[in-house]
């Protein structure tokens, strides 16, 4: 059976701020302004091809189920995105584009429904990026910023204001820190255990959100941790032969997660006009993992880099949730 995969992590997008799926049923009207993406391979849209890099997916058989082209676009999966597919459930008329792509770089109006800025391999830490020639969460913040800056210029600054506040932001970010940084960095891992390393990453994150509410963003959705320790590579190389999941890089991803729920928490009390949302996927992919054949969903594998495979999944799955969120 052919079927499109969407990266795991990138999930928050199934999460984040559908206000009324029947809104745009019956008014036709996009609920949203924009997206804004930023982050790692699961929702790098292309922005690696034109980057000096080796983390990249331009090549088959990447893309080969992707509508239209069924070629490889850049993105690091077969078929769509977790953010395509919402895109398109928010009723926006075309994927924001990869930032550095040329129909963005050339083209301003391509820019008025959002963004792309995300590359494979980057991490909450700009080191972690440095490694393989990504885009830093840093440098990212940079471009969005020359992207209001490009908009106002062509759409006016009103224009651009409501495009900035009133758009859905998706962060998805942390795995490449451990799996392609952290567990493969002798010095790195010696000089801090698990724990102290996810502390080490509360910093990064709180303050690249609170970069993105001061450049006027007001609905962000973050994802956590994958289980890492079921990525088929963390089995081959971490596994000691055995076939399962390797519990301590689980219980990594599961002392991230309680870190960077208290931290987001904290973001929250600090700005109560912020509609700040952590979209556990845990539990949902280590479901998918334990039981593959009664989740209802597909599962295929997904390079998320040359060296670095995991699970994909994809379904407008949480919905209700958001919902009662009131995202």
């Amino acid at each position: 059976m052919k079927m499109s995969s969407v990266p795991a992590a990138a999930a928050v997008m199934v999460v984040v701020v559908l206000l009324s799926a029947a809104a745009a049923t019956v008014t036709g009207q996009a609920l949203v302004p924009g997206v804004m993406i930023f982050g790692d391979s699961v929702v790098d849209a292309g922005n690696n091809n034109r980057l000096a890099t080796l983390v990249r997916a331009d090549f088959p058989p990447y893309g080969r189920d992707f509508p239209a082209t069924h070629a490889p676009t850049g993105r690091f999966c077969n078929g769509k995105l977790a953010t395509d597919y919402t895109v398109e459930s928010l009723g926006l008329s075309s994927y924001p584009p990869a930032y550095l792509s040329e129909e963005a770089q050339s083209n301003n109006k391509s820019l008025l429904h959002g963004a792309n800025f995300a590359s494979g391999a980057a991490g909450y830490l700009d080191a972690t990026a440095a490694l393989y020639g990504a885009m830093s969460l840093s440098r990212q913040a940079g471009y969005f910023r020359e992207y209001q800056s490009r908009v106002g210029a062509s759409a006016g600054q009103q224009r651009a204001r409501e495009l900035t506040s009133g758009s859905i932001y998706v962060v998805s970010a942390g795995t490449s820190d451990y799996v392609q940084n952290y567990y493969v960095n002798p010095m790195l891992s010696a000089a801090y255990t698990p724990d102290q390393f996810a502390d080490a990453l509360m910093q990064p994150f709180t303050s690249f959100v609170e970069g993105l509410y001061s450049l006027g963003a007001r609905r962000i959705g973050v994802t956590s941790l994958p289980p890492m320790g079921c990525l088929p590579a963390s089995v081959t190389l971490f596994g000691g032969g055995n076939a399962g999941c390797v519990e301590r890089l689980n219980n990594d991803s599961l002392t991230f997660n309680r870190k960077l729920g208290v931290a987001a928490d904290a973001v929250k009390r600090r700005h109560p006009d912020l509609k700040l949302v952590v979209f556990d996927i845990y539990q949902p992919l280590l479901d998918l993992v334990q039981n593959p054949t009664n989740a209802g969903m597909g599962l295929c594998l997904l390079s998320v880099s040359p060296r670095f495979y995991g699970m994909a999944w994809h379904g407008m799955a949480r919905v209700r949730w958001m919902h009662e969120n009131n995202i």
